[in-house]
């Protein structure tokens, strides 16, 4: 099974990319994660994205707030598919990094998901996966029909709660 490769511009990302961490270990899919600044580290960066396929992963998850070059900066080393998690800021809650991970040039995509949705970034590297991997596109399939469950039973409670008022 190939990995999931995680890269935060900072170590103060860790609390919104452990969510990231929580859906991988749940589906059992393994992933490394490593805090490199596409400013302050850029060669360690460039050096992960490089080599990430001869390292066995199939995507990248890249998480950085405020300029938010690192998704950007992994894309341009790599033809794998970057997500890209705009982490939330002070100033701007997340619409910098948003706008800064999302506007990338033709040729060089990068996934985006919402501000701290490490959650969904990890579900989509999950189907990602699930593209050459049927036993991984199976568990995805279980979840999904599992949540559906969840949703039309809470359905049913409230048509009962309404039936009964």
């Amino acid at each position: 099974m190939k990995k999931i490769g995680i890269i935060m511009g900072s170590d103060s990302d860790l609390p919104v990319v452990e969510k990231a961490f929580a859906v991988l270990k749940e589906f059992g899919v393994p992933f490394e994660a490593h805090v490199y600044s596409a400013h302050r580290t850029p060669v360690q960066a460039r050096e992960f994205a490089e080599n990430a396929r001869a390292n066995g992963f199939g995507a990248i998850i890249a998480a950085a707030g405020m300029a938010a070059h690192l998704a950007g900066a992994l894309a341009a080393a790599t033809t794998l598919p970057v997500i890209g998690i705009p982490i939330s800021s002070k100033a701007f809650g997340g619409a910098d990094a948003l706008l800064s991970t999302v506007q990338m040039p033709k040729g060089i995509p990068v996934a985006t998901v919402a501000a701290d949705g490490a959650a969904n970034a990890a579900w989509l590297a999950l189907q990602i996966l699930a593209v050459s991997d049927g036993e991984l596109a199976g568990k995805l399939d279980a979840a999904r029909a599992e949540n559906a469950a969840v949703v039309l039973a809470r359905d049913a409670a409230l048509q009962e709660k309404l039936a009964a008022d």
